[in-house]
């Protein structure tokens, strides 16, 4: 009679863990580079929207301020809603 040894299995709840860990990582980075670029993206839009004006208009830089202000505010309205839901 031969008798076979077979390595003893890790247990599901090892792989369970690192798997939960992993999705969690994954989750957490693609919600810090969400709010990372969506503050970006209303600072941009604000600044080009004041430059294209001020071009339009000739009332450099003012413009150009005032938008770009207001990107800062939708920035700050933005991560303030944020807060609010998590």
């Amino acid at each position: 009679m031969s008798h076979q040894h077979t390595p003893p299995e890790e247990p599901s709840s090892i792989n369970d863990s690192q798997s939960k860990e992993q999705n969690d990582f994954v989750r957490g980075f693609s919600q810090i580079s969400q709010v990372g670029f969506s503050i970006f993206a209303c600072i941009l839009i604000g600044v080009f929207i004041g430059r294209f004006l001020d071009n339009s208009l000739g009332t450099s830089p003012w413009l150009l301020l005032v938008f770009s202000f207001l990107g800062v505010g939708a920035a700050f309205k933005y991560l303030y809603d944020l807060s609010k839901r998590l």
